[in-house]
């Protein structure tokens, strides 16, 4: 399918529109920045990755991003339409100043949707502009959580035997290369691949522009793309490792990466469809970015994985899988696998290494959460669905990057304490256990 998609709104910097860019960071141990050699492409290949770094740069000089994707493929969801049950006025958990304050907070914050759902029901549905239950919008990062919950579902169909298992046993293409070799399937979810980190990329020659706009993306990713890591040894945050995922579905199961999402997830979760881009007709899905899907279908998400990977009593994901994604790694304590956890305190949290990420690109968490057992989807210009499995809550907020100005930004910890403080609690039950302070 060629079609175009519009989108709504900045997707960060020059280099990602979906991820995070990470100014100054991780160049290659010499300083110097890899720049791909295009004799293993047409050059008809070339001239589509050239138009599209282009448009990009131009979006970028005037202050926005990437204006659509193209080609598009459909990603269907359920054939019927079936709407999550919505709590009545007198059966609401959350009191109706907590709701209203988190409403106004969303709209003060350039947000499509505000959603929050708790034991079992909706309990606010608020869309902003013109935004509705069924209109999608791209994704940019929540689109790692749904890789990682393709992962999981690929292995309980046993057709990837473990998370430790080596991505080369499906890309032949590393067998016998000391570092690629050792990378994990694990390590496409964490962030420990060993990847060259994410960083600014002003020119078309570099891969990681090459990387992320070509045609044949994966083909450079595989190939070309630099490890400067020891997989496993340092957490680098970048969209390659994460756009590796989608091939790699496809090698383990025979199946395109659309059809598996719709098949295996979205379907059974009697979830809304959209579309996601491929690289080129017939190609291979993005998916670290660039899913388009309406908001409900992330919430859903956000349930399957409070439920420990159940829905409507159908195991989706292996028991102790959801446990995984929830536990950060040495290297860095606030990320899963494609989810960030609550961790020790921290009064800013970054995307980067977090022994590297300056601070003033740290996302504000103005007082611990007030539920340790906290995670949550977490994508740029502030895309969250964050999940308390203690509080049987999940909560979400999709939309263009909130204004940021002195004495004004976006607070990660807002929203979350916000409605657990005003769950009406009965007599005799007690807040759940806070986040710990480091």
């Amino acid at each position: 399918m060629v079609a175009r998609k519009k989108l709504g709104g900045p997707a960060g910097a020059l280099l990602v529109a979906a991820g995070v860019c990470i100014q100054g960071a991780g160049l290659a141990a010499d300083g110097a920045r890899p720049v791909t050699a295009p004799a293993n492409y047409t050059a008809a290949e070339e001239a589509v990755y050239l138009e599209r770094f282009r448009r990009l740069e131009q979006a970028f000089k005037g202050a926005g991003a990437l204006e659509y994707y193209e080609p598009l493929e459909p990603v269907p969801g359920a054939p019927r339409d079936r709407p999550l049950p919505v709590a009545a006025p007198g059966e609401r958990t959350v009191s109706d100043d907590a709701l209203a304050a988190a409403r106004d907070y969303a709209a003060r914050n350039n947000s499509r949707a505000l959603v929050v759902w708790r034991a079992g029901r909706i309990e606010e549905a608020a869309y902003f502009g013109d935004a509705g239950r069924t209109a999608t919008f791209p994704s940019r990062s929540l689109a790692k959580p749904m890789s990682a919950v393709a992962v999981g579902r690929a292995l309980e169909l046993g057709k990837l035997r473990s998370l430790d298992q080596p991505v080369a046993d499906f890309f032949t293409e590393w067998r016998g290369d000391a570092r690629r070799s050792k990378i994990l399937v694990r390590h496409l979810l964490d962030m420990r691949s060993g990847f060259l980190p994410q960083a600014f990329a002003p020119t078309a020659g570099d891969i990681l522009n090459r990387a992320y706009l070509h045609p044949r993306h994966e083909d450079i990713i595989v190939r070309e793309y630099p490890v400067v890591d020891e997989p496993g040894t340092r957490y680098e945050y970048n969209n390659a490792t994460s756009e590796l995922v989608a091939l790699l579905i496809e090698r383990a199961t025979g199946r395109r990466y659309a059809e598996f999402l719709s098949t295996e997830i979205l379907r059974p979760l009697g979830a809304l469809g959209g579309e996601v881009w491929v690289n080129r007709p017939g190609g291979v899905a993005h998916s670290g970015c660039c899913l388009m899907l309406p908001a409900e279908t992330w919430l859903r998400l956000g349930i399957l994985l409070l439920q420990d990977g159940v829905w409507d009593g159908r195991r989706l994901l292996s028991p102790g899988y959801v446990a995984q994604m929830r536990r950060g790694t040495p290297q860095n304590p606030y990320y899963g696998l494609g989810v960030y956890v609550a961790g020790p305190y921290t009064a800013r949290r970054g995307f980067a290494n977090p022994e590297r990420e300056p601070e003033a690109r740290r996302v504000l968490h103005s007082e611990p959460y007030l539920a340790a057992d906290l995670f949550m989807f977490d994508g740029n210009a502030n895309q969250v669905v964050y999940v308390v499995p203690s509080e049987q809550l999940v909560i979400l907020r999709v939309g263009e990057a909130p204004p940021r100005k002195p004495g004004q930004e976006w607070d990660n910890s807002y929203l979350p304490n916000l409605l657990i403080r005003g769950i009406r609690r009965a007599p005799g039950t007690v807040m759940p256990a806070p986040q710990p302070r480091g």
